[in-house]
């Protein structure tokens, strides 16, 4: 039985037991699939040499057993701790991309490098490392709800912003015209994100499962490059033409364009090294805790 997979679980991931049975519960990560195999079949797979070490000691401890024994992975175990960091990286997610988007309506001149930026696009990045982080950890299927929830509330926020327009104004008050004028842009720019958002992180997960199948879990560094290459290139040319259509020419949107994917593939590179950060962070305080 090989070891190499003690920290890093490759393909399967234990979730739990399945209680007064002698089932394992286990999700492939390539995919979220929840699958139900028997104890004796696990062991003669080779899915016992794609678990970690808590996960087949656990999975031999219930099996002698013959399911009487309680292990860490009890299927009515809540997990606080996985889900605890599962909402925490939603809620980043959520946080960055609201930043990122209400940001956007202001364009930065950067007088040195004479290029026109905003000032979301230093952060932005930082949204496709979160999902990565939650499509190694978490699998591709909660990765993509945690997507669901940012976009969902995005949407929500135009709508709400897009009402206070309508309301009457104090008599007298000289930003109520500005106000009306910026809501306006803020909505435009949250409208041409909601589209951008949805289709480049879902590129940038299905590219990471993807990447991750065909290497056989290997390279992290790869995958999360590559992803993250293929949905900056997405994201910045359906923001930047939504957002901006009707206020500039195409050549200066296109300018702002190739400026913003230049910047974020910088970040691209820098994302690799928290990817393993983060990565190890989990195993040791998530999955190792539960052993101890």
């Amino acid at each position: 039985m090989g070891n190499s997979n003690d920290l890093d679980n490759s393909k399967y991931k234990l979730l739990g037991f399945e209680k007064h049975k002698n089932l394992a519960v286990l999700m492939i990560i390539s995919t979220g699939k929840i699958i139900k195999i028997k104890l004796d079949e696990v062991l003669r797979s080779e899915i016992i040499d794609n678990l970690s070490k808590s996960e087949i000691k656990n999975i031999y401890r219930k099996y002698y057993s013959d399911g009487a024994a309680l292990t860490t992975y009890e299927i009515n175990d809540r997990h606080e701790r996985s889900w605890m960091i599962y909402v925490v990286l939603n809620l980043t997610l959520f946080a960055l991309y609201v930043f990122t988007n209400i940001a956007a309506t202001k364009l930065v001149y950067i007088q040195p490098l004479d290029i026109v930026v905003t000032p979301g696009v230093f952060l932005y990045p930082l949204t496709f490392l979160v999902v990565d982080i939650l499509n190694e950890s978490y699998g591709i299927r909660l990765a993509r709800r945690a997507i669901l929830f940012s976009f969902a509330s995005n949407a929500l926020i135009v709508m709400l912003l897009n009402g206070t327009r309508f309301l009457p104004g104090l008599h007298g008050w000289n930003l109520d015209g500005a106000y009306s004028d910026v809501i306006t842009h803020v909505s435009s720019a949250l409208i041409a994100s909601c589209i951008s958002f949805l289709l480049s992180e879902y590129v940038n997960s299905y590219l990471l499962c993807r990447i991750k199948e065909l290497t056989n879990s290997r390279f992290l560094f790869l995958r999360v490059f590559l992803s993250t290459f293929f949905a900056v290139i997405i994201d910045s040319f359906i923001f930047c033409f939504i957002a901006f259509h009707g206020t500039m020419q195409n050549e200066e949107i296109l300018k702002i364009v190739y400026v913003q994917i230049a910047i974020k593939m910088c970040f691209a590179l820098f994302n690799i090294l928290p990817a393993y950060g983060a990565r190890s962070l989990i195993k040791k305080y998530i999955i190792e805790a539960k052993t101890a």
